[in-house]
């Protein structure tokens, strides 16, 4: 008996996303378009994003554009979409909020291309991503959920991820901070952390450190939820990036203190909230490297059809049909990749999803990432000079963009993960099966 799967979009997702854009149409874009607000988003962006006389972080003008962007989505009903009831989003009303629908959302916001309604270099959306609400919700106390959830909702807090270190990136059990136990049963973290993105505006850090165990070992690592201005917590730098401004610090840890109460998750499982939502996360950047890859490649075909170099159109030329036909098959292709997956993911229990589609999630985003920044080069290459200049996103999407080969899982750890499921030392144990010869 063979199975099918109705790869259509469901009706009341297309109406949900005519009535997005709608309202991006009657408040977002007017917004964008106020008081030369467009230099954050033309050849002007980086320089107007970028106080470059404070390190290079972000101007405040900039970071309170984005500000009033998100006040008005929550005020409409856009923003906590992929939030619980409880907090104001839509996650239970019969798969609203879901993997696929966030999927489908993210894809045609990013296919747009570069606006304040969506600007991937911040993780800024009119329809907002909250992974810290989701691991404080799953993992937090009581008390926890009630100052950082309710907190981060009402823009009173803002929390930094600490996983990294200099020494340490995707090898994270091979941390070198450490937290020791004191006998009041408190704890004194030593150590540091690196890409620590949203120091600059940061009330909270999640620190995670090692509280036991030895080199290598999954368990022994424990999060810590330290306020920013704890004695011992230093920015060292802000480390300058191919696509500015930064906010990513490098941090020292000195003899932070820290009380019990401050631990989220279960002590020594620290792993298990840094995997939160990792997999949720990946899904929904692979939709939005898609949507980015798309516009490249629309932008690409509509400006082959108009230029007429030698008297006749570009597009005329197999030099310049073939590479784009190669990445709109792709597209395609990875289009109907990560709404099955997303499908698939919304059928089982969160838990689950690294043990049974761990290796589908990761095949969605590392080729998402790199079929963008392909589409991106090409992008340019097809527009020429202007392609190149400030003028045209191709630029700002390739810069942003390579990024995510790196963060989210490395491109190699990912395709790590895949092999393993393949070749059965990870994932769902497969039968063997001798061939007779």
């Amino acid at each position: 008996m063979s199975s099918t799967m109705n790869f259509d979009v469901p009706p009341a997702l297309v109406e949900y996303l005519a009535r997005l854009d709608d309202f991006i149409e009657r408040e977002i874009t007017p917004l964008q378009n106020e008081n030369d607000n467009n230099r954050f988003f033309d050849h002007r962006r980086e320089h107007s994003r970028t106080d470059w006389d404070n390190g290079g972080l972000p101007r405040d003008e900039w970071e309170d554009l984005l500000g009033e962007c998100a006040l008005r989505a929550d005020k409409a009903g856009f923003f906590r979409f992929s939030l619980p009831k409880k907090y104001g989003g839509q996650n239970e009303d019969s798969g609203r909020g879901a993997n696929l629908w966030m999927a489908v959302i993210r894809e045609h916001l990013a296919s747009k291309g570069l606006g304040l309604f969506n600007d991937l270099q911040n993780e800024h959306s009119v329809v907002g991503n909250f992974p810290d609400v989701i691991m404080v919700q799953h993992f937090g106390t009581e008390q926890q959920k009630e100052e950082l959830i309710g907190g981060r909702l009402q823009r009173k807090v803002r929390i930094t991820f600490g996983l990294t270190e200099p020494g340490h990136g995707s090898d994270a059990t091979f941390m070198a901070t450490k937290a020791v136990k004191q006998a009041d049963g408190s704890y004194i973290i030593n150590g540091g952390k690196m890409w620590q993105t949203g120091m600059h505006k940061a009330t909270h850090c999640f620190i995670f450190a090692r509280t036991s165990g030895k080199d290598g070992q999954a368990t022994g690592i424990t999060c810590f939820v330290v306020p920013r201005q704890t004695p011992g917590i230093k920015v060292e730098s802000y480390e300058w990036t191919l696509n500015m401004p930064t906010d990513h610090a490098t941090v020292s840890l000195t003899d932070v203190h820290v009380p019990a109460s401050c631990i989220m998750g279960p002590p020594e499982g620290g792993l298990a909230v840094a995997q939160a939502f990792v997999h949720e996360n990946r899904i929904r950047q692979a939709a939005s490297s898609l949507g980015a890859a798309v516009y490249c490649v629309n932008q690409s075909v509509e400006y082959a059809k108009r230029r007429q170099p030698f008297g006749k159109p570009l597009a005329a030329n197999q030099a310049i049909q073939f590479p784009l036909v190669e990445l709109a098959t792709q597209c395609e292709m990875l289009r109907l990749l990560i709404r099955s997956t997303a499908t698939s993911m919304d059928k089982i229990p969160h838990i689950e999803v690294e043990h049974k589609l761990g290796d589908k999630v990761s095949m969605c985003n590392y080729w998402a990432n790199r079929l963008c920044t392909e589409a991106a080069d090409r992008a340019i290459q097809v527009h020429g000079g202007i392609g190149y200049s400030r003028h045209k996103q191709f630029e700002h999407i390739w810069r942003h963009h390579r990024r995510y080969r790196i963060t989210e899982g490395s491109e190699e750890i990912q395709m790590r993960k895949v092999a393993g499921y393949l070749f059965g030392f990870m994932g769902p144990k497969k039968e063997v099966v001798a061939s007779k010869l």
